[in-house]
């Protein structure tokens, strides 16, 4: 059987991630900022939001009715995905604290998550003391170009959407920590049911919990493991059952 699977960031969130994202765009000769508001779309497909919930949910139905729209939009989708992994293998680690800020400001929206989890051990306390440092001088300057306010938006946007990706990424680790304890419990179990029902209990049956069976039953069948990958599928069944949100 497979065993439980370390999950990235991205790849199984408790909760849905809202931030302000930075994408500098080139206005010649000078940089400008926009920042966004994004929703959590983990593999970054459907780019930032344009319309509300019922246009995606009317998306969503073509998909399932239209097979010719289905294939375009998955090999869209695959697409996507090889460009992204090009470009998180083209990019060079930041070696100082000044690097690592430029290298936040010039991460599109999609890949902030990623980043954040990436980065996360340099993402420290010296890291944000050196933002709120470089910020304190450029708003008493004496005098300030228009390239310094810009800088100080780029900075207080960078600043909010680390803060809040961090919560979250902090918080999805020590849930995926629980979630597999919770998984080898239940594998482990000789009564899968009443060690369910302890479980319901304990308000342990949650969104992590089904995402690190889903990692596993997805690796289970990339390895040929098709009985491992039937009874996770069963486990899960029985998980669901008792999943609210």
């Amino acid at each position: 059987m497979a065993g439980p699977l370390a999950l990235g960031f991205s790849a199984a969130s408790t909760t849905a991630f809202t931030s302000v994202s930075i994408k500098r765009v080139r206005i010649s000769p000078n940089f400008r900022t926009k920042i966004r508001c994004i929703g959590w779309d983990p593999e970054g497909i459907l780019g930032p939001p344009t319309t509300g919930h019922l246009a995606r949910r009317e998306f969503q139905r073509r998909l399932e009715k239209d097979a010719d729209a289905r294939e375009q939009f998955q090999r869209q989708v695959q697409e996507e995905n090889e460009r992204r992994r090009v470009l998180r293998e083209s990019r060079r680690e930041p070696n100082s604290i000044e690097e690592l800020v430029e290298y936040f400001l010039d991460t599109e929206a999609q890949e902030l998550e990623f980043e954040i989890a990436r980065m996360r051990p340099k993402l420290t306390d010296e890291f944000f003391n050196h933002l709120k440092f470089e910020l304190g001088q450029i708003r008493f300057a004496v005098q300030k170009t228009e390239d310094m306010e810009d800088r100080v938006i780029e900075l207080e946007a960078l600043q909010k959407a680390l803060r809040e990706g961090i919560e979250a990424y902090d918080k999805l680790q020590a849930n995926i920590v629980k979630a597999k304890d919770n998984l080898n419990k239940i594998f482990t179990s000789k009564d899968v049911q009443a060690t369910l029902m302890d479980m319901v209990e304990k308000n342990q049956i949650n969104k992590s919990l089904l995402a690190l069976l889903d990692e596993n039953i997805a690796s289970a069948r990339r390895s040929n493991q098709t009985q491992a990958a039937e009874y996770m599928e069963k486990v899960r069944g029985a998980v669901r059952k008792y999943y609210t949100v």
